[in-house]
């Protein structure tokens, strides 16, 4: 019996993140993916007459749920989000504090665990067709969170206008990037017979 790999093969039930059939140990899982997407939301443009800057955040969202599974892809997400209130500068262009949760992107970071969720779950079989639904359902659990909080401070119209709109054609264009990386993670890391 040679040395472990890296990837082991183990049941997601012995405290490891599923990466279709391998598994790594849950707290890298964690760490790993809330490192993915902090550094995601350094690649970061301010958007003209938006409060909402565009980031790769949505779609490293994704891929972490997608590829970790549900419960470590939310709980990466867990793990960003509290590295960020406590000061870490890991949201977009090096912001920290709770006073991003709660400001007119807040929407978008809190959906994150959720978008997650729905990725794994989704996606997790790894057809090309469900990591597509499970990509667009996470993003658009994403814009429902961001505009959701967007509408209680501008209004539900210039909450669309201000934070849905702009990002609609860059975003689709990660729905697919993501299903399709998805797709070929799935059958990567499938276990040669």
């Amino acid at each position: 019996m040679g040395r472990p790999s890296f990837w082991t093969r183990v049941a997601p039930t012995d405290g490891s993140a599923r990466t279709g059939a391998r598994t790594l140990p849950w707290p890298l899982s964690l760490l790993i993916g809330a490192l993915v997407v902090a550094l995601a939301a350094q690649v970061a443009l301010p958007v003209p007459f938006s409060p909402v800057p565009m980031t790769l955040q949505g779609l490293a969202v994704i891929l972490v749920g997608g590829v970790f599974g549900a419960a470590a892809g939310a709980g990466a997400m867990v793990l960003y989000l509290v590295a960020g209130i406590f000061g870490a500068p890991v949201f977009a262009m090096g912001g920290s504090g709770l006073a991003r949760l709660l400001g007119p992107t807040g929407g978008y970071l809190l959906a994150f665990p959720v978008a997650a969720i729905v990725a794994g779950v989704v996606a997790e079989r790894g057809r090309l067709v469900r990591c597509f639904l499970g990509a667009l359902l996470a993003m658009l659990v994403i814009h429902l969170g961001g505009w959701a909080q967007l509408a209680l401070v501008s209004g539900p119209a210039r909450a669309a206008a201000l934070g849905v709109s702009p990002f609609l054609v860059q975003d689709s264009l990660k729905v697919v990037i993501a299903a399709l990386l998805l797709w070929r993670a799935h059958h990567a890391l499938r276990p040669r017979a």
